[in-house]
C-alpha cells in the first residue's frame, strides 16, 4: 500500500482547504499531511467539514486512509494563519514542511511526496531566495537536473527551462543542458511511466523552429545537433518542431511526451486542455513528487469554492507511480 506525504503549502492559500476536503474521500493509500494540525482543524471548521486529526505514529504500520480522518506529521506555524492573508513569518514553516517530507521519502519512510501550492513571493519577502518547488526539492535531493513535466490525461509536456525571465531563455538553452534534460525525460518516461521506447516531440525555440536560420539559429546550432547525437544512441526524438503546429492532435499522436523550450511555450496548451485536473511531476529526482497545476488562489481560501480536482489527480498519479516502481528500486 503506497504511503503518501502531503504538504498543504501556503497556509493562507487554498492548500489547507484542499487537504481537509480530500480527507473526506477514501484513498487507496496511507496518507499523512506534513502541517500544523491546528491550522487544518481551524480550516475544516471554517469550511464546515468534519475532520478527525490523528498524529502520525512513525513506528506503527501504515494504515489505509479513512474518509473524515487525516494523519498529520506536525510542524508548527510561525504565526497564526488567516485565509487569504499572506504573512512572511510563515515562510520558514512552509519550507520546513517540504524539508521534513522530502527527507522522509528519501529515507524510505514514505513512497511519494504530493505538494499543494506555495506562494513564491511571500517566501522571497521573508528574505529567502526561492524560485519554486522544483528547484528547492532538487537542491534537497542533490539532483543536478530536475525536469518539470505536467500531465493531463495522455498529454505530457516537459520543460527545458522553468522559471526564467523570457529574455534569459535563449542563453539558458545549451547543448549540455538540453542533453541532460532529454536524458532525464527519456529515463523517467521509461522507469516511472513504464513506456518502453518513449517518443519525444521537441519544440524549436523560435517561431517556425527558426525557419532555416532566418528567425534564429538556436535550432541549427544547439537543438538540432543535440537531437542528432541522441538519436544516434537510439532515442526516438522528433524535432526541432514549430511549436505552433506541434500541439495539434495529429502531431501529438506521434509522441508520448513533448519537450517545450520554456514555461509559456508548452504550459498554456496543457492547461487549456486539462486545467484543474492536470498534475505537475518533477522528473530527475530520486523520489516521486507530484503536485497541482495551479497556484494558491488566495481569494478562494476559506470560501469552500476551491476545486480539489488537480490535487486528487496528483494523489492518484503518485499512487500509480509508487505502485509501478520496480522491486528493489529505492524511492
Amino acid at each position: 500500500m503506497p504511503r503518501l506525504l502531503l504538504t498543504p503549502g501556503e497556509p493562507a492559500g487554498i492548500g489547507p482547504d484542499l487537504a481537509v476536503s480530500l480527507a473526506q474521500q477514501p484513498l487507496e493509500a496511507a496518507l499523512a499531511a506534513v502541517a500544523d494540525p491546528d491550522l487544518l482543524s481551524a480550516r475544516a471548521r471554517q469550511l464546515g467539514l468534519p475532520l478527525r486529526i490523528r498524529i502520525l505514529d512513525a513506528d506503527a504500520e501504515p494504515q489505509r486512509h479513512q474518509a473524515g480522518e487525516l494523519q498529520v506529521l506536525p510542524v508548527a506555524l510561525g504565526t497564526a494563519a488567516t485565509a487569504g492573508r499572506l504573512d512572511p513569518r510563515n515562510a520558514a514553516y512552509v519550507l520546513e514542511t517540504l524539508r521534513l517530507a522530502a527527507s522522509r521519502v528519501l529515507a524510505g519512510a514514505a513512497d511519494a511526496l504530493v505538494t499543494a501550492p506555495v506562494q513564491k513571493s511571500v517566501i522571497n519577502d521573508a528574505g529567502v531566495p526561492f524560485t519554486g518547488h522544483t528547484e528547492f526539492l532538487a537542491a534537497l535531493c542533490h539532483a543536478p537536473t530536475p525536469v518539470m513535466m505536467l500531465v493531463a490525461a495522455t498529454l505530457r509536456v516537459a520543460l527545458a527551462t522553468t522559471h526564467l525571465p523570457l529574455r534569459e531563455v535563449p542563453a539558458a538553452i545549451t547543448r549540455g543542458g538540453l542533453e541532460a534534460v532529454l536524458r532525464v525525460l527519456h529515463h523517467d518516461l521509461r522507469q516511472r511511466f513504464g513506456i518502453v521506447a518513449p517518443r519525444i516531440l521537441v519544440c524549436g525555440l523560435n517561431p517556425h523552429a527558426g525557419e532555416g536560420g532566418h528567425l534564429g539559429r538556436e535550432e541549427i546550432e544547439v537543438i538540432g545537433p543535440v537531437l542528432e547525437a541522441l538519436r544516434a544512441e537510439g532515442m526516438r526524438l522528433l524535432g526541432p518542431l514549430p511549436a505552433d503546429t506541434l500541439f495539434t492532435p495529429r502531431q501529438l499522436a506521434e509522441g508520448d511526451a513533448v519537450l517545450a523550450m520554456y514555461h509559456d511555450q508548452g504550459l498554456p496548451v496543457l492547461k487549456h486542455a486539462g486545467f484543474g485536473e492536470a498534475v505537475n511531476v518533477t522528473l530527475g529526482l530520486p523520489i516521486i513528487r507530484t503536485s497541482v497545476d495551479h497556484g494558491t488562489a488566495l481569494d478562494l481560501a476559506g470560501s469552500g469554492r476551491a476545486e480539489s480536482g488537480s490535487l486528487r489527480a496528483a494523489l492518484d498519479l503518485a499512487i500509480e507511480l509508487a505502485r509501478r516502481r520496480p522491486p528493489g528500486v529505492g524511492p
